[in-house]
C-alpha cells in the first residue's frame, strides 16, 4: 500500500503545483504592447528599444508580463489588439497606431474592457480614450533645427529643405522651422518631400544641386533623408565646400559621425525611437507607483552635438 500512497501524494503535489503556477500567471499584471512591424530604420530602432525594455522590466518586476506584438497593417493590428484583450486578458495596452482612424475603435474596445490605455506617437481620431500619451515633439524638432541654422548662417545665406511624407507630423515640423527663421534673412531656395527615405533624399538633393549652385546648408529633417543627401553631395563633390546638413531622429550612423566631429553633419535633433520604451516604463509605473502617472509626456527634441553625442549612441540598435 505504501507505493500507492506515494504515487497519490506525488499526483496531488503535481496538481497543486500546476494550480499554483496557474494562479501565479493569473496574478501577473499583463501589459500588451502593439506597434507596426518595422519597415524603416527608425521603426526598427523602436522595436529594438521595446524588446530591451521588455527584458529589463520583466526582470525588475517578476509579476509583470509584457506581451509584444507587431503588425504589418492596420487590419492586423486591430486583430492583434482584440486578441490581447480576449485571449490574454490584458490589464493595460501600450499602442503605437499604424493609422489613427482604423485603430480608434479597437483601442476604445480595449478601454471598455477595463484596460489602461497608453497611446504612443500617433494620436487616435477620438479624444480622451488614452489615459497616458507619450510622443516626440514635432514642432520643437523644427524649431531646434532652425535655431541651430541661425547660429551658423548669416543674412543672405541659402538653404534647401527636404520634407518627410505629407502628414500632420511633417507640417508641424516644417511650419515651426519656417516660423523660427522668419526675419533672419536666411533664404529658403526650395522645399520638397523626400518621404523620410534615403533614396528619395538622394534624388531630391540631386535636383537641388543641379538647380542651385549656391547652397550653404540643408535641413533634411530626418536621418534617412540625410544619408541620401550626403551621398548626393559626395557624388557631386560638393561635400567639402562648406555645406552642412541637419538631420533628425538619432540614427546611430549619424550620431557616430557627429561624435567624430564630421563637419558635413555637425548636429542632429532627437526624435527618440526609444519613446515606446518610455511608454512601457510609464505604464508599468501606473501599477507600481504610489503617485499618479496619467497624463501627456511630450519628449524633448534635444540638439545632439559632438559634446553630448555618446549619450544618445546605442551601437547594438539597428537604428
Amino acid at each position: 500500500m505504501r507505493p500507492t500512497k506515494t504515487l497519490l501524494s506525488l499526483a496531488a503535489a503535481g496538481v497543486l503545483a500546476l494550480a499554483s503556477a496557474a494562479t501565479a500567471q493569473e496574478d501577473k499584471i499583463k501589459i500588451g504592447v502593439s506597434y507596426p512591424t518595422p519597415t524603416h530604420a527608425w521603426a526598427a530602432g523602436m522595436n529594438w528599444h521595446a524588446e530591451q525594455a521588455e527584458k529589463r522590466l520583466e526582470e525588475l518586476y517578476p509579476d509583470v508580463d509584457l506581451i509584444l506584438v507587431n503588425s504589418p497593417d492596420s487590419g492586423q493590428q486591430a486583430n492583434a489588439i482584440e486578441d490581447l484583450v480576449s485571449a490574454h486578458g490584458i490589464d493595460a495596452l501600450v499602442v503605437l497606431p499604424f493609422e489613427s482612424d482604423p485603430l480608434t475603435d479597437p483601442v476604445l474596445n480595449a478601454k471598455k474592457s477595463g484596460a489602461l490605455i497608453t497611446v504612443v506617437d500617433r494620436g487616435l481620431s477620438q479624444p480622451n480614450i488614452e489615459d497616458i500619451y507619450v510622443a516626440g515633439n514635432n514642432p520643437e524638432l523644427g524649431r531646434v533645427s532652425a535655431q541651430y541654422m541661425k547660429t551658423r548662417l548669416n543674412e543672405g545665406d541659402n538653404i534647401v529643405i527636404l520634407r518627410g511624407i505629407p502628414t500632420v507630423i511633417d507640417n508641424e515640423r516644417f511650419d515651426a522651422f519656417m516660423e523660427e527663421i522668419e526675419g533672419s534673412g536666411i533664404n529658403v531656395l526650395d522645399h520638397k518631400h523626400a518621404n523620410w527615405n534615403r533614396d528619395d533624399g538622394f534624388e531630391v538633393m540631386q535636383d537641388f544641386l543641379s538647380r542651385f549652385p549656391d547652397i550653404d546648408a540643408v535641413w533634411a529633417q530626418d536621418d534617412d533623408i540625410a544619408i541620401g543627401v550626403m551621398a548626393a553631395l559626395e557624388q557631386a563633390s560638393r561635400d567639402d565646400d562648406g555645406i552642412f546638413v541637419v538631420g533628425g531622429a538619432g540614427m546611430k550612423q549619424i550620431i557616430k559621425r557627429i561624435s567624430e566631429g564630421d563637419e558635413l553633419i555637425p548636429v542632429d535633433v532627437l526624435y527618440p525611437p526609444a519613446m515606446i520604451a518610455t511608454a512601457m516604463d510609464v505604464t508599468v509605473n501606473a501599477f507600481k507607483s504610489n503617485g499618479p502617472v496619467a497624463g501627456r509626456y511630450i519628449l524633448g527634441a534635444t540638439l545632439i552635438t559632438q559634446e553630448n553625442a555618446m549619450d544618445f549612441y546605442f551601437p547594438d540598435s539597428p537604428f
